[in-house]
């Protein structure tokens, strides 16, 4: 059976010229364009159009705030922190200010480390803690036992710049804000309650309470 395939002899020369050689290099910068095409709609799809469009649902009621931070607003409407991120209410020294609640220790300012819980050094440090806490929180005939300071008192978060404190906590510090502000200690403590935020989903974290939230409730509480 025979095809009509002609064979080249045997040592013939490839095929040369410009004939040859253009039409790889026409199918070269076919894919070249093809790519810059594809660049330039993945730039203005994901570049531009995507990031505007999540930008303007971040603008929604109920999202924007969440977008920008969950700032918190006083009285007047000016921000004074965001709910999301740790403050303390100190002096011009430095100091805690007996008349706020106050956060948890932050690592910003004490710095973080890897100590162990049964390094000799945290155990000491965190016995410090407990006693400065227990003599700051402490009235005249209402002594704060350093065994009763909540763990969270003496502890910084992960992050180290935690929001919020437990309940604990915040119930131990509204004798000594009460006296402070010359308000009645129930009516610190029943503020306290209502801050309390349950179980995220009644299963996930623990109990807390917001301090930027609860001292700017303490300020509506003027005598």
């Amino acid at each position: 059976m025979f095809t009509d395939t002609i064979l080249a002899p045997a040592g013939s020369p490839e095929p040369s010229g410009p004939a040859a050689r253009g039409r790889p290099g026409r199918g070269t910068w076919r894919q070249y364009l093809a790519a810059v095409r594809v660049l330039l709609a993945l730039t203005v799809v994901l570049g531009l159009a995507y990031p505007l469009g999540v930008t303007g649902v971040a603008q929604l009621p109920g999202l924007r705030d969440k977008a920008t931070g969950s700032p918190v607003r006083n009285a007047s409407g000016q921000v004074i922190g965001s709910r999301l991120l740790g403050q303390g209410f100190l002096d011009t020294g430095g100091w805690p200010l007996r008349e706020w609640f106050q956060p948890r220790p932050s690592a910003a300012s004490s710095g973080a480390s890897n100590l162990g819980p049964s390094n000799p050094n945290l155990v000491r440090a965190i016995g410090d803690r407990r006693a400065a806490i227990a003599a700051f929180d402490s009235l005249p005939g209402r002594r704060v036992d350093p065994d009763q300071v909540p763990a969270d008192a003496v502890t910084s978060s992960g992050s180290g710049l935690d929001p919020d404190i437990s309940p604990a906590y915040a119930r131990q510090q509204a004798y000594r804000v009460a006296a402070a502000r010359r308000l009645d200690a129930s009516a610190l403590l029943a503020l306290v309650e209502d801050q309390v935020q349950g179980r995220d989903l009644g299963f996930l974290g623990e109990p807390r309470v917001n301090v930027l939230e609860l001292n700017l409730a303490v300020e509506r509480l003027r005598p």
